[in-house]
């Protein structure tokens, strides 16, 4: 009587049976903790935030003079300002700037003169060529979501933000047990029915590739006890074991009986060619793969079947890397005289791979981190416009960006937990945000090259949030006004208010140094609102054209010193212990297209949002006034 195998199941089928079971067993990586120096490659356990600033002095951004700004008011061509050797400091790029100064002028704008002093023919700006404290990375940040592979930009930016060790999950030791009477270790001298052993080394070499540990054992003859024995001793001390021909019609294949004696066989036969007699076991929750000896027919097996595993261990999906046609959704300059490389975020709006430029400057290395693609500026083109279309090399699988979430507009830190706990209820999902301001957001949405908007703007006619500029913009309708949260803004200053301030009608006093949001963003419309409110003159207020992008950025100023006050959500001030002086209760919500509202990574969103867990979060952060969070409040 012909061997028959005990099943013939369609590899689709085998393989999410095979995974539904594993991970009923409790199949899953334990976490461990590494040196961040050593966790390039891993895979993030849980989120990273950081514990400083980067960087976390005010930096010199040029060679030059470090000075104080108001000592140039005035400077001209025709009434230029001298400056005597007391009253500037010589710096080079990447030193401190001296704590009674708050500008750098370059030292090709210096002339110099024969006693010392400095002639400046320019006046300066406050905080021009100076990097500012958290202007990479801000303290208490998300740096790196769960289940996130660690890149080498990734190993910088945790440890420029004070992170030197990070939880990760385990490699998964992969044990491989080659059987069979004829195999022979490799030698340049086989004999004549000698057949060489190869195949572990092709194994391990795949299994480093997708993240794992191999571990060979020696050679196991066909015998019944030695196999069981070789079995016993590898699921001892691995998580994964594979036997290499040990699945065939072969007289002396063994393989089966003793799976099932061990464990249990789920599947031996399947429905592809090569690899048909793959037998898929298990033991508890660590899975045994009875691997065909013919290479090509072992490889696929590994690819098809041990392949899902890991992923599913790690918490990832397959990556590939290509070129695509993306369209940019804000201009790019670069000089003619090189070949510049910018990196971009990128995700598929409306069809549309749309590209959004990150940080450029050589000294943020977040940005980086951060890219999906780099879009290539060739030597001798002085950049793209708005609405270009470009080539862009990807740096995550395309498979991917189709399902990445993009959010352009106001920044809350409630988006990094939003987007965290989206990847971890689905491990395809992911989100882009892009710092933009609420007008950034309704011009984005407007444009067609966003998902959802963060916005709180602020009527001035009738105190509502949201409604009034999107019946302004959105004429026609086309997108819904979906409940976020309340949150709470007030003016952060220091631990302990040193300056007594009582609020907004404190910024004019000298000597007070503010620290703003940048215009189009909600808070800054708002802020401007109240001053003109009170009758109280931007002008008066020194450093009311300093701009910072995010909450987090301008509550750093403050917590390193050179800043007084900047107005931002009591989150934030809480992140760096700061005192909040609070001042009103806002509405931020999401826009959202119609045409992205019924797409699963929106929906999944909205689920989030509306989640206990997303609650517990903001608790955590603290300022939110939650009431049903993923609801549609207004459909236009």
């Amino acid at each position: 009587m012909p061997f028959q195998y005990l099943t013939n199941i369609p590899l689709e089928e085998a393989r999410e049976t095979y995974l539904a079971h594993l991970l009923s067993q409790g199949f899953t990586a334990p976490a461990v903790t590494v040196p961040v120096s050593d966790a390039c490659g891993r895979i993030t356990a849980q989120a990273v935030y950081a514990a400083i600033c980067a960087p976390h002095y005010p930096a010199s951004a040029m060679d030059g003079i470090a000075l104080s700004a108001e000592q140039t008011f005035g400077a001209s061509e025709t009434t230029p300002v001298t400056l005597s050797p007391g009253q500037f400091t010589v710096v080079d790029t990447g030193d401190p700037v001296p704590e009674d100064c708050d500008a750098v002028v370059m030292v090709e704008d210096v002339m110099w003169q024969e006693d010392g002093s400095a002639r400046l023919y320019d006046a300066a700006a406050p905080w021009q060529h100076i990097r500012q404290i958290g202007e990479d990375i801000c303290a208490g940040e998300m740096i790196l979501p769960s289940h996130t592979e660690v890149s080498p930009a990734a190993v910088g930016a945790m440890l420029a933000a004070g992170v030197l060790e990070v939880p990760v999950l385990r490699r998964p030791v992969v044990g491989i047990i080659p059987t069979g009477d004829e195999i022979v270790p490799p030698t340049a001298n086989p004999k004549p029915g000698d057949i060489v052993e190869f195949n572990s080394s092709i194994f391990s070499a795949m299994l480093r590739q997708w993240g794992a540990e191999p571990k060979t054992f020696p050679i196991v003859p066909d015998k019944k006890e030695a196999l069981r024995a070789a079995l016993a001793e590898a699921l001892a001390v691995c998580d994964i074991v594979l036997l290499n021909a040990g699945s065939s019609a072969g007289r002396e294949d063994y393989s089966a009986e003793v799976i099932r004696e061990t464990g249990e066989v789920l599947c031996h036969g399947i429905a592809i060619k090569p690899g048909k007699p793959a037998i898929l076991g298990a033991r508890e929750n660590k899975p045994i793969l009875g691997v065909p000896g013919y290479p090509v027919s072992g490889i696929f097996v590994l690819t098809e079947l041990l392949k899902p595993l890991l992923d599913s261990w790690f918490h990832t999906v397959p990556q590939t890397e290509t070129i695509r046609q993306a369209t940019l959704s804000r201009s790019v300059v670069s000089g003619l005289k090189y070949q510049e490389f910018v990196r971009v975020r990128l995700g598929a709006v409306n069809g549309r791979l749309m590209a959004s430029p990150l940080g450029r400057g050589s000294g943020v290395v977040s940005s980086f981190m951060k890219a999906d693609g780099i879009l290539e500026i060739p030597q001798g083109v002085e950049g793209y416009e708005v609405g270009s279309t470009v080539e862009v090399r990807l740096l995550r699988p395309a498979e991917a960006l189709q399902n990445t979430l993009v959010a352009i507009g106001s920044h809350d830190p409630l988006l990094d937990e939003a987007a965290d706990l989206l990847h971890l209820a689905d491990p395809s999902f992911y989100m882009s945000s892009t710092h933009a301001g609420s007008m950034g957001g309704i011009m984005a949405v407007r444009r067609g090259e966003t998902h959802i908007a963060g916005i709180h703007l602020l009527s001035e006619e009738d105190g509502s949030y949201n409604t009034a500029f999107i019946q302004k913009y959105f004429p026609a309708g086309g997108v819904r006004l979906v409940e976020c949260v309340g949150r709470t803004q007030g003016l952060m200053v220091a631990k302990g208010n040193p300056l007594g301030l009582n609020g907004i009608e404190d910024l004019c006093r000298e000597g007070l140094r503010y620290v703003n949001r940048q215009k189009g963003s909600g808070t800054r419309i708002l802020i401007d609102y109240l001053l003109k409110k009170q009758g109280i003159d931007l002008r008066g207020i020194y450093g009311y054209d300093r701009e910072e992008f995010t909450h987090t950025s301008v509550a750093a100023q403050i917590a390193s010193g050179t800043a007084d006050a900047g107005m931002g959500i009591y989150s934030a001030a809480k992140l760096y212990g700061l005192d909040f002086l609070p001042i009103c209760m806002e509405q931020y919500d999401l826009l959202i297209p119609d045409s992205a509202f019924d797409t699963p990574p929106v929906q999944k969103l909205l689920a989030v949002l509306g989640g206990a867990d997303f609650r517990r979060r903001l608790e955590t952060l603290g300022g939110y006034q939650v009431e049903q969070p993923g609801r549609v409040r207004q459909r236009f």
